[in-house]
């Protein structure tokens, strides 16, 4: 099975490299690197394009409409939601795709092997791209009855932790991190287990549940291998499913997210499927780290979905 969509646009070998920046990623930290970035990039040979910008959903538009332009490659300089955006436009076509990871989170830069220094990645984006040489690497696609299919790289969280994002967004605040951990408190007090409804390549599976992810590569939130096993080069979704935990089990369990062991607890179960249905009530879901699609969605793995320059 291909995922490439032969109607879609492919890279032009005159054009430029297209880059989306986001510089309030990281908190800013890099930004000052930019120009640097740009320079190194531009050693590919090919002139480099500066994406411009200034909310989620013009990125995204900016991305579709540099491949409608004919680009050479797109490049992300951010942390997982700028590749998030940047995913969008180039799923199953041929651009090829590079991330400089410069965010709080990096985790598909880091799980597809690209180098954690921002320089580091842009000289090795650069010498992929002089050499032509690109590795395919899956994504995972989300669908609903209605609307467009939406893509993600490394981990769609549909449970606890989508539901702490989503109680976050919604807060005025406090501003910065506070939010986010007032709203892991307000939720924990709040913390029951919800009735999922899955489908694996088929299989019914009910459960009651309090963490379910469906990981294309292993790690969210910046390190946490929610999936420890997921390969994103396998085909396959990993679906890793905490149960009945209540809150002083979860709080003393979260902690093992970052080494991957929590998968050993007995509340724990892990699967894995090219298609997975999911169902629950009122939760929204989070990909990279963006907020994404209500329940229910299907995923699909669809090997080399993205041609990543590395």
């Amino acid at each position: 099975m291909t995922a490439v969509d032969r109607t879609a646009p492919g890279p032009h070998p005159e054009g430029p490299v297209a880059v989306l920046a986001n510089p309030t990623a990281g908190r800013g930290r890099h930004r000052g690197l930019l120009p640097g970035l740009l320079e190194r990039l531009a050693r590919a040979g090919r002139p480099v394009r500066l994406l411009e910008a200034y909310t989620a959903d013009q990125a995204e538009r900016a991305c579709h409409a540099a491949l409608a332009d004919g680009i050479a490659a797109l490049v992300t300089v951010g942390g997982d939601g700028t590749v998030h955006r940047g995913l969008q436009a180039v799923a199953a076509t041929t651009v090829p795709f590079g991330v400089v990871p410069a965010g709080t989170g990096n985790d598909f830069a880091a799980d597809t092997g690209f180098p954690t220094d921002p320089l580091a990645a842009a000289d090795a984006i650069a010498d992929a791209l002089r050499a032509g040489r690109t590795s395919p690497v899956d994504l995972a696609r989300m669908t609903r009855p209605e609307g467009p299919p939406r893509w993600y790289g490394a981990v769609l969280a549909a449970g606890f932790d989508a539901i702490v994002n989503e109680r976050a967004n919604r807060m005025r605040r406090p501003r910065g991190p506070r939010r986010y951990d007032l709203a892991i408190l307000v939720e924990l007090a709040r913390l029951r287990p919800r009735r999922y409804t899955l489908r694996l390549d088929g299989e019914p599976l009910q459960v009651d549940a309090v963490l379910v992810a469906v990981g294309n590569c292993a790690s969210y939130g910046g390190g946490m291998r929610i999936c420890p096993d997921a390969d994103p080069t396998d085909g396959l979704l990993d679906v890793v499913v905490g149960g009945r935990f209540d809150r002083r089990t979860l709080v003393r369990v979260k902690p093992r997210i970052y080494r991957g062991t929590h998968v050993q607890h007995p509340l724990v179960s892990c699967h894995r499927a090219r298609t997975v249905e999911l169902a629950a009530e009122g939760i929204t879901t989070y990909a990279d780290g963006e907020r994404a699609l209500d329940l229910p969605v299907t995923v699909t793995a669809v090997p080399g979905a993205v041609r990543l320059l590395r």
